[in-house]
């Protein structure tokens, strides 16, 4: 059987051509993102959430952005959705994701 093809996963990827060694494995229904190997991602019900750090997690609920709840007794605080303005531009979307994988 062919490969399954998510049009959102894979525009996303696109998005990030610029940030080299991305990486994208399928996981409990979704998908994880990697930047060589530290875990950055997650791509879930057409949704894309990026690790926040401490510095980072205020420009996400700047834009009234909310933490990862995989299902209703999940919340995962150290993942937040990315709004869609900065999906759609991939200069900002590969800054965001940067920030996220440099300590």
């Amino acid at each position: 059987m062919p490969p399954k093809h998510d049009g959102f996963k894979d525009f996303v990827l696109d998005q990030l051509i610029d940030m080299r060694q991305v990486t994208c494995r399928a996981m409990f229904g979704g998908y994880g993102l990697y930047h060589r190997t530290v875990f950055f991602g997650i791509i879930h019900q057409e949704r894309l959430y990026i690790k926040v750090t401490p510095t980072t997690v205020e420009q996400y609920k700047a834009h009234g952005m909310k933490p990862f709840r995989p299902n209703s007794k999940q919340m995962l605080r150290s993942f937040y959705e990315v709004p869609i303005q900065i999906i759609e531009d991939g200069q900002q979307l590969t800054e965001w994701a940067r920030a996220s994988v440099t300590l």
